[in-house]
C-alpha cells in the first residue's frame, strides 16, 4: 500500500478512459457484518462516503462503529468509471481511496459519525497519509444528504483551532455532495474496490495498514 504517485491532481482531459462495466467481480455479501455490501439496507439507512486514506484500516475502524450497517472499499471523487486499484494508484483516475458507510442515524448520528472520521486520520496533510503518497489517499467526506453536508462543515469548523492549538496545519479535507451543491460539481459515483480489498484487515489480520490519528479529540459543534 506504498504506492508513489506526483502530489498533483490529474485533469479530466488526461485521467484514464475506464469502462462501462467492472473489470471484476464484487461480493454480495460484507464478511463480518453479514449485511448486503450493495443494499438494498432497512428503511432509514443513510449512506456517506469517507476518505481517509488507505481504505483497508479506514475500513475496520468504521464497521467496528455501533449503528452501522454495511461499509465497503471502493473509488470515489474523480474522472475515470469503473477503475482498478493499479489504476488508481498511478494518480491518473483522480479518485481517491473511499469508504462506503451506511448507516442508522437513530443510533449513530450523523455529527458523531463525522467527528470519528476527523479523529481516525490527519486531515491537513492534502495528497498523502502517513508514507502513503499521492492523490488517492486524500482526505475526503462525500456526502448524501444536507444534514451530512452541514455536519461536516460544522465539525470540520469545530476541529480546526484544535488542530492549529496543536501545532498542524489547515485542514485540506474535501468536502462534496455527491450530486453537487451550489453549483459546485458533484464526487460523481462511488465504484466498488476488487474483492480481495473489501474487509481486507478482516481477511488478513496481521495485514499492515494503520490508521494515522493525530490524538487531537474533535469537540461537539456548538
Amino acid at each position: 500500500m506504498f504506492t508513489r504517485t506526483s502530489p498533483t491532481m490529474v485533469s479530466p482531459q488526461a485521467a484514464l478512459r475506464g469502462r462501462d462495466s467492472y473489470a471484476y467481480s464484487v461480493p454480495e455479501t460484507h464478511a463480518v457484518l453479514g449485511t448486503p455490501l450493495r443494499g438494498p439496507w432497512p428503511e432509514g439507512t443513510a449512506v456517506v462516503y469517507l476518505a481517509l486514506g488507505c481504505f483497508w484500516g479506514a475500513e475496520k475502524a468504521l464497521w467496528q462503529l455501533p449503528g452501522v450497517v454495511t461499509t465497503a472499499a471502493g473509488y470515489m471523487g474523480g474522472y475515470t468509471p469503473h477503475p482498478t486499484y493499479e489504476e488508481t494508484c498511478t494518480g491518473m483516475t483522480g479518485h481517491t481511496e473511499t469508504v462506503l458507510v451506511a448507516y442508522d442515524p437513530d443510533v449513530l448520528s450523523h455529527t458523531d459519525l463525522l467527528r470519528t472520521f476527523w479523529q481516525l486520520h490527519d486531515p491537513t496533510q492534502g495528497f498523502r497519509q502517513g508514507n502513503d503518497r499521492g492523490t488517492q489517499y486524500r482526505s475526503a467526506i462525500f456526502t448524501t444528504t444536507d444534514e451530512q453536508h452541514e455536519a461536516a462543515l460544522a465539525t470540520r469548523d469545530a476541529y480546526a483551532p484544535q488542530l492549529a492549538a496543536h501545532g498542524y496545519g489547515a485542514i485540506t479535507t474535501e468536502i462534496r455532495g455527491v450530486r453537487g451543491r451550489d453549483g459546485a460539481p458533484g464526487a460523481g459515483e462511488f465504484f466498488y474496490a476488487e474483492d480481495y480489498h473489501q474487509q481486507y484487515l478482516h481477511k488478513v489480520p496481521h495485514g499492515y495498514c494503520p490508521v494515522h490519528s493525530t490524538g487531537v479529540a474533535c469537540p461537539i459543534p456548538s
